[in-house]
């Protein structure tokens, strides 16, 4: 009798091919289902030393894989995704198990378990991190949903995960659409981190005047420190590239408009949502969509005056630039992981916050050394509500917190716009402010429109006669 394969892929594009690769790397018996014939050719080719093949057929392809069928979908989030399953269900038994590994929005995957949940179906959606080389080599994977069907992909999922000290990035995240959310959130700390990274070399070039072999050398040694990240990485890598086509450095060619797939949106969409501020994330996501006006800026920039403004001591500003960053990339993952406290009781997904923490630190795009300070910090305190809470980060944020405030007030004189570098300081100020000054907005409220308010002295809630009627 024909041997059956233990998991199949529906979508072999770069990610799809790659996890396939890796997981036959490591023993499993795969195949894949694409219908277009250069992507089976380029998984056969690819996958030759372990005589990988794949199908045009959605029949012959279902039909070569063992029961329970393992599913994995690695297609374009959105309606792609509820038509695949649509041709999948005819074909399948109940107790098969399906998997949605793309960008898909948590409201999304929550209707697609509640519909295939009740068909007999095993679903869940699970976020995976780490482009194109982590999925061959090793990604961060973010499960959650299906908790039986977890249970049939532990081990490959495991097996084929970004290890850590020796532990698998990988952890069942939680019920519901509890995956995709954790993806999501990541998304946006990513979305924040690279634009806090962009600021500061807007800030080393009209700032500070640096070409970019010495921003290039900036990054290098930060990335040697307590900033060392992924992100940091591949950006000092970037000011070391040469364009082919000029022989001058390609990041000097590229046009400044920023392109993006809306995971950063969702997540500012549903912080509104739950009412629980992210702003640097926000920011992100704003500057984003701001760049796109291209023609409006140079229109503008002609209009106004530029200001200059000359850095004095410059060997003094870039470790307070170090230190800012720092500061503020602190910011971006507390704010993402208030986020997802929020969203935890919210929608009952029951996270585990250290955990969280736990399979970020390899495979992923926002890895980094700092994400062993927050898995400690979980670890120690797992109800911790905000990261700011815990003494260990509340100690280096007071370290270098004049660090920020220098960058932050020479950036404003510049006349530079650091709208995530700003969000983070003022985050940090409104957080620890005891009393804000929330207390007239209320009253305004109550004024013009008897919205009520409540006081300081006494239970319930009031209305003013601010403006009574003469008669």
């Amino acid at each position: 009798m024909e041997s059956k394969f233990t998991l199949g892929m529906i979508g072999l594009g770069t990610m799809g091919r790659n996890l396939l690769l890796n997981m036959a790397d490591k023993g499993f018996a795969v195949t894949g289902y694409d219908k277009d014939p250069k992507m089976i050719q380029k998984l056969k080719e690819d996958g030759a030393k372990h005589n990988l093949t794949a199908y045009s057929s959605l029949e012959d392809f279902i039909g070569s894989l063992e029961l329970p069928r393992r599913i994995m979908l690695l297609v374009p989030a959105g309606p792609i995704v509820d038509s695949v399953i649509l041709e999948l269900l005819p074909l399948l038994d109940k107790g098969d198990i399906i998997i949605d590994s793309g960008n898909s929005h948590f409201t999304d995957t929550s209707k697609r378990a509640a519909e295939l949940s009740g068909q007999g179906m095993h679903f869940f959606g699970m976020g995976i991190s780490g482009g194109e080389e982590g999925a061959r080599f090793g990604p961060s994977i973010m499960p959650g949903g299906d908790k039986t069907a977890y249970g049939e992909m532990k081990e490959i999922l495991e097996a084929v995960s970004a290890k850590v000290n020796g532990d698998p990035c990988v952890a069942y995240i939680g019920p519901g659409a509890s995956g995709h959310f954790v993806k999501m959130v990541h998304n946006g700390i990513e979305y924040a981190m690279m634009q806090l990274l962009a600021e500061a070399y807007d800030i080393m070039k009209n700032a500070l005047e640096y070409s970019n072999e010495q921003i290039h050398d900036v990054f290098e040694q930060w990335n040697n420190g307590r900033l060392q990240s992924f992100l940091l990485e591949v950006t000092k890598d970037i000011f070391a590239f040469k364009d082919e086509k000029t022989g001058g450095y390609l990041v000097d060619y590229i046009k400044d408009e920023a392109k993006s797939k809306g995971t950063g949106k969702w997540t500012s969409q549903v912080s509104m949502d739950l009412q629980l501020p992210i702003p640097s994330i926000n920011e992100a996501v704003s500057t984003r969509d701001l760049s796109k006006f291209k023609s409006l800026r140079t229109a503008l920039a002609k209009t106004y005056t530029q200001d200059k403004y000359t850095v004095g001591d410059k060997d003094k500003f870039i470790v307070e630039l170090e230190q800012a960053l720092y500061f503020a990339v602190i910011s971006s993952y507390a704010q993402g992981l208030h986020l997802l406290w929020q969203a935890s009781i919210t929608y009952e997904y029951e996270l585990n916050l250290h955990e969280i923490a736990q399979i970020w630190r390899g495979g992923c795009i926002i890895r980094a050394e700092f994400l062993e300070d927050i898995y400690q910090a979980y670890k120690k305190q797992p109800d911790l509500e905000h990261l700011y809470a815990d003494a260990g980060i509340a100690k280096k944020l007071e370290e270098i917190l004049p660090g920020m405030r220098s960058v932050v007030s020479h950036t404003v004189l510049t006349g530079l716009a650091v709208p995530a570098f700003a969000s983070a300081l003022t985050y940090f100020d409104s957080l620890k402010t005891e009393r804000m000054p929330s207390n007239l907005i209320q009253a305004q409220r109550d004024f013009f429109g008897a919205h009520q308010f409540e006081r300081t002295d006494a239970e319930g809630t009031f209305h003013a006669l601010w403006n009574p009627v003469k008669s």
